[in-house]
């Protein structure tokens, strides 16, 4: 009975690590999308024709003009070719575009592409023009019908008054007026992390009421590089009020071409695995959200966009103003934490993917976070945490390996009744039971220890995969970064062969395999080895292979979550051994591990006759 548990608990914990767990997001309505794609395909073809921003409120998003077909050599030459006002706080740097009032070149000062402190700084926007262009915009979309000029992304703005550089006290206003009686005004500001507040106000000098939608966008061109990992999205996503959380792939736009959602509110943008930008109107306000893609000017356009369902009615002689707001830079959970509080976005906090997991994942999070501000290192932060959730299951550990112990006392019994009904296994199991009943075991409580290991595995998983916090957070000695995989390698001899397996075709992915991975292989191996090996040699091969399995499948996992197997697999094999003492029962661990070591005798051949 228990080494049927244990083959059983070993495939299931294969099939958990091998495979995780699988998100299911559910889709918008087909109809629907279809529907409201078909609608909105014929207004952004009759706007593309007039080379003019949308024109109609009932649009689910607004698709401002084309921004040109001028293209540049680098990055620096696209900045370098339009007149700019810069952007330089604590924590960002980068100008905005005087040409279509964009925000459209933004990096993050407070981190660097890797962990050598003189590599570049993140570049989180970078204009038009050039490959993987990445900007925001905001602007208005007129009334159906009305012959009314509106800036678009070809608009030059001007500077209004002395600030020309934006800054956490110097806010900037731009200016441009239409001709026709409208003078536009755009003022940005920006907080001290990264929350740029837009305020877009109207003055109508004309004889007549003037009616404008507010829209917001952010573009990006091509197909950014992501992980495509299931624990956490990265791609277009929002939140759209009883629609939820909207996560989409680029490759589910790509098919879609077009999803719609009408009458809804939230924010919509994209999230990369750290990073992410987000069009946010005031909290609560009505509006019709779009992600769409398109591949017309010859590659990949997408965009995540909403214009407000009520207009911003400008009368004679008044002047209207409207906020609304941009976040563009890291998922640092207390800033997106605190901007939620403040403002009141509607769930902003899911820019941070926590996953299904997320009431074990958030706490775990906050409980490393405190611990980190104590210790000062995130690695013995995940130590600490470790016997902290040791400690807390210890009664039900207790419990279990005391059955477990129990277990190994009755064995000589359980092997007698199996040779006694052996050809009678109703009668078999009967005996079991009853044995069973009058030791007081249940064969199934050593099935929780490692049952309750899976979610906190995974949850402690997420929280170091996709926490921020831990990107570039060294250990000790040669892990200095828990979020990526143990840089050295046992393949070319930890760098002394210069060569790089990982490579190879077909077995590349597998040579990789540094120093903490080996030791979490050990600690898994000695773990099994507090057992006698089954008697059935399958069950005894899949135990045997199950820890060198599990070492190349953990060699390029991120290091902190190495690190923590490791460390658990340790307390578990102290922790087992001492409660099995302590009820009794034989536990020859050093015995155990001789004898993997021990030829074992050649079967006797049989006697021919």
């Amino acid at each position: 009975m228990e080494n049927n548990r244990n083959i059983i608990l070993a495939i299931v914990l294969s099939m958990v690590v091998l495979f995780g767990w699988q998100f299911f997001v559910a889709g918008p309505q087909l109809e629907r999308a279809q529907q409201q794609a078909q609608i909105a395909a014929e207004q952004q073809a009759a706007a593309d024709a007039a080379l003019a921003t949308p024109a109609t409120p009932g649009e689910a998003a607004a698709t401002p003009a084309p921004s040109g077909t001028q293209t540049y050599a680098s990055r620096e030459e696209a900045v370098a070719a339009s007149q700019r006002v810069s952007i330089d706080t604590e924590d960002l740097s980068g100008s905005i575009n005087l040409t279509g009032a964009r925000i459209d070149d933004l990096r993050l000062k407070q981190y660097r592409e890797t962990v050598d402190a003189n590599s570049p700084v993140i570049t989180l926007l970078t204009p038009a023009g050039v490959p993987n262009a990445y900007f925001a915009e905001e602007g208005w979309v007129p009334v159906t019908g009305a012959n009314i000029a509106v800036p678009d992304s070809r608009t030059l703005w001007s500077v209004e008054g002395a600030n020309t550089a934006l800054t956490t006290t110097t806010p900037v206003t731009l200016v441009w007026d239409n001709g026709a009686g409208l003078i536009f005004r755009r003022t940005i500001s920006v907080d001290e992390h990264y929350l740029f507040t837009i305020s877009q106000a109207i003055e109508n000098q004309g004889a007549g009421d003037v009616a404008l939608y507010p829209y917001a966008r952010v573009v990006r061109h091509n197909t950014p590089h992501v992980a495509n990992f299931f624990i956490q999205h990265e791609g277009p996503h929002g939140v759209l009020g009883d629609n939820n959380l909207i996560s989409k792939k680029y490759t589910d736009l790509q098919n879609d071409r077009q999803v719609t959602y009408e009458n809804t509110s939230g924010w919509l943008g994209f999230s990369d695995k750290y990073w992410a930008t987000a069009v946010l109107p005031p909290a609560g306000t009505a509006l019709n959200a779009r992600f769409n893609w398109s591949n017309a000017a010859g590659y990949d356009d997408y965009q995540t966009s909403y214009v407000e369902t009520t207009p911003v009615v400008v009368a004679a002689g008044a002047t209207a103003t409207r906020e609304s707001y941009l976040f563009a830079g890291a998922k640092e959970e207390s800033v997106i934490s605190a901007y939620q509080s403040e403002y009141g976005f509607d769930r902003l906090e899911l820019l941070i993917d926590w996953g299904w997991l997320h009431f074990i994942t958030k706490p775990m999070y906050y409980l490393l976070s405190f611990l980190y501000s104590i210790i000062g290192n995130f690695g013995v932060a995940v130590l600490c945490v470790t016997v902290i959730v040791k400690a807390i299951f210890f009664p039900l550990a207790n419990r279990s390996y005391a059955s477990m112990a129990a277990m190994r006392r009755v064995q000589p019994e359980m092997k007698s009744i199996q040779e006694r009904l052996k050809d009678d296994r109703p009668a078999q199991q009967q005996a079991m039971m009853e044995l069973y009943r009058k030791e007081k075991i249940n064969p199934l409580s050593g099935c929780w220890p490692i049952l309750i290991q899976i979610p906190v595995f995974f949850a402690l998983y997420t929280v170091i995969f996709i926490s921020l916090d831990m990107r570039h957070a060294p250990f000790f000695g040669w892990i200095q970064d828990l979020a990526a995989p143990d840089p050295t390698n046992i393949f070319t001899l930890f760098g002394l062969i210069p060569w790089d397996p990982t490579v190879l075709p077909f077995i590349g992915s597998f040579l990789h395999l540094g120093i903490w991975p080996v030791i979490m292989g050990i600690t898994m191996w000695v773990q099994m080895k507090l057992n006698p090996p089954p008697p059935d040699p399958t069950q005894a091969m899949i135990f045997n292979w199950m820890p060198v399995i599990f070492t190349f499948m953990l060699g390029t996992f991120p290091a902190g979550l190495v690190i923590y197997w490791a460390w658990n697999n340790t307390l578990s094999v102290t922790q087992q051994y001492f409660i099995m003492k302590r009820h009794g029962a034989e536990v020859n661990l050093l015995g155990n591990i001789l004898d993997a070591f021990k030829r074992k005798p050649k079967e006797a051949e049989p006697t021919k006759s």
